[in-house]
């Protein structure tokens, strides 16, 4: 729940901010001044591009999230049983090791979201961050275009 407070607040705070910049972009371009104009229009596109990246990691987060909750109702989340370090993080060569066979499975079932989203907390446990999210967002696809069930 905490971390829904902190996704909520920081969006809030990102709207605001996005709000402010717009109003500033207007009065820039209002001024009539060459360079006002400009710096407004840049500061509209910039408005712009953070409005669809808060969409987006939103969009991510609750798809992602949706995932995880069905693999825990199904007890199909990888055990946590990592040895971590103090800031929790689990420690680098022990993901590692057991890295492979959520590739493995994978590669067995290139298909299946189920693998797509292990092999994904995997890469985070293992600390590659990109690749991780690009197995979720896989796992998300897949999870999308999936056959509906009776």
């Amino acid at each position: 729940m905490g971390t829904r407070i902190g996704v909520g607040l920081m969006a809030v705070l990102m709207v605001l901010y996005l709000a402010v910049a717009g109003q500033f972009a207007v009065l820039l371009v209002l001024s009539g001044e060459p360079v006002g104009i400009l710096l407004g229009v840049g500061l509209v596109l910039l408005s712009l591009v953070g409005a669809w990246a808060l969409i987006r990691e939103l969009a991510f987060g609750v798809r992602s999230g949706r995932l995880a909750r069905i693999l825990e109702e199904e007890g199909g989340l990888p055990v946590d049983d990592l040895p971590t370090r103090a800031s929790g993080r689990p420690l680098r060569d022990a993901a590692d090791a057991s890295f492979p066979g959520y590739q493995a499975e994978v590669e067995q079932e290139p298909s299946s979201w189920r693998a797509w989203f292990r092999l994904g907390l995997a890469y985070d446990a293992s600390g590659d961050r990109r690749r991780a999210r690009g197995a979720i967002r896989r796992a998300i696809e897949l999870h999308g275009t999936r056959a509906p069930t009776a």
